[in-house]
């Protein structure tokens, strides 16, 4: 089991892969064979299977428990290449069609400011059903796209989360489909709880490790009465010596997003837009809610001792939008610590983009996919040094299969241990997305 397609199969595999997949359409769930465009990080599952409800999604995991089938949960794919590729991967199972148990995709109590959603409900779907009531989930995300699953099981937030919180954060209930067809959920109505987890903080940033996510509760904010972007230019940043305009621009940020982080006009996001380390840099605040315009005005008062501040009615372009796709980093450290993770990113002296929460200190970094092995390694290794000795870290989120022998893209983690034996206890087999976590978790 869990072979790429193209591989052939002994007899004994050929027979169990049939008892397998009559198992898996015997519980009335739409089954298809996969194609190479469902591939897991180069790996291909034999299976696709499209749930409509929690209980399909328990029928399958009980088949796949039987038949010690790898289980990998997908939304729409926009994060699917993200975390080690699988040891192995026999059915994917896919959240598009999941619906609550009454047949809805969205429940709202827009009274108490809460909404129950189906995992596989695009974030942009469920904000638009909510902007009816003119309420929203706070949470936008660095791709601008991606379900309700899939951005809990990566953990990504976006600018607003200096804030608003992360998905964590705002998440009040979760239900889940354990690796042996168990259905527990958390918060909320409780149907079975798994005695002593917190399910919504375990299965945040799980990578699918633990089980699937079928639904989720949210809590609600109302939609800001008005919004406004002030946006400023730094001089050049970079690691350079005291009095040089590259340390001056990264002194200038420092002070700028420390000024602005304790601001009485109280911004819901700083963001960064960095082209190039060693160039100019952009620093952009959201003011939202009541009299965002007089309180932009503050903001932009502050922004003007830097460069020439300007307000705009529209985020810019580059809001909310990775740096790049093809090689993709995260860093995350204390915010006091941003600008010298900027610097350890300068230091190495590769031509990465860097972008994010300046704020939060949580920061995305891209580098050009021609990058050669050795150096990225350096990269990776050198600037994650830096960040340990900063209390932060780095994680290689996206990376061709080329350049990824040479590196842990997880790094280091202290938790490890009490990760690994939470593993064991919610997947004793090692079934669900097997090594795609910290660790090979």
């Amino acid at each position: 089991m869990g072979a790429p397609l193209e591989a052939p199969l002994t007899a004994q595999q050929a027979q169990k892969a049939q008892e397998a997949q009559k198992a898996l359409r015997a519980t009335g769930v739409t089954i298809r064979e996969a194609t190479s465009d469902d591939a897991v990080g180069g790996v291909s599952p034999r299976w696709v299977a499209l749930p409509e409800n929690t209980g399909e999604v328990a029928a399958l995991m009980r088949v796949s428990a039987a038949h010690d089938l790898a289980v990998v949960p997908v939304g729409d794919g926009t994060k699917l290449g993200w975390g080690n590729p699988p040891e192995r991967c026999d059915l994917l199972i896919d959240t598009c069609c999941l619906l609550l148990g009454d047949g809805t995709a969205v429940e709202h109590s827009s009274g108490d400011l809460v909404t129950r959603v189906g995992a596989g409900l695009p974030l942009n779907v469920l904000n638009a059903t909510l902007s009816r009531s003119r309420q929203e989930l706070a949470l936008d995300t660095p791709l601008g796209a991606g379900t309700v699953g899939g951005t809990l099981a990566t953990a990504v937030a976006g600018p607003r989360r200096f804030r608003y919180g992360t998905a964590r954060d705002l998440l009040i209930g979760i239900t889940v489909v354990l690796a042996d067809g168990t259905i527990a959920t958390s918060g909320g109505n409780v149907v079975k709880n798994v005695a002593g987890y917190d399910l919504g903080k375990l299965f945040t940033g799980s990578y699918g490790t633990l089980g699937v996510i079928t639904e989720a509760t949210f809590r609600l904010h109302p939609i800001p009465a008005d919004r406004r972007w002030v946006t400023v230019d730094l001089p050049a940043g970079g690691p350079g010596s005291a009095g040089s305009p590259a340390r001056d621009g990264l002194d200038a940020l420092d002070a700028l997003v420390a000024e602005l982080a304790a601001s009485q006009a109280e911004p819901s996001a700083v963001e960064l837009e960095w082209p190039d380390i060693t160039g100019e840099a952009t620093v952009c605040a959201l003011v939202e809610g009541v009299a965002a315009d007089v309180r932009a005005e503050a903001v932009r008062t502050s922004m003007d001792e830097y460069g020439s501040a300007r307000i705009t009615a529209e985020a810019p372009a580059w809001w909310s939008v990775p740096p790049g796709e093809e090689v993709l980093l995260e860093l995350r450290v204390p915010p006091a610590a941003a600008c010298p993770a900027l610097r350890a990113v300068a230091a190495r002296g590769l031509p990465a983009r860097v972008r994010g929460s300046v704020a939060s200190a949580v920061l995305l970094a891209a580098l050009p996919g021609d990058v050669g092995e050795a150096e990225f390694s350096g990269f990776v290794t050198g600037v994650r040094d830096d960040l340990r000795r900063l209390g932060g870290a780095l994680t290689v989120l996206a990376v061709p299969s080329a350049l990824a022998r040479g590196i842990d893209r997880w790094g280091p983690s202290g938790a490890l241990p009490l990760m690994r034996r939470v593993k064991e206890r919610f997947d004793p087999g090692r079934r669900m997305s097997p090594g795609r976590f910290a660790g090979g978790i």
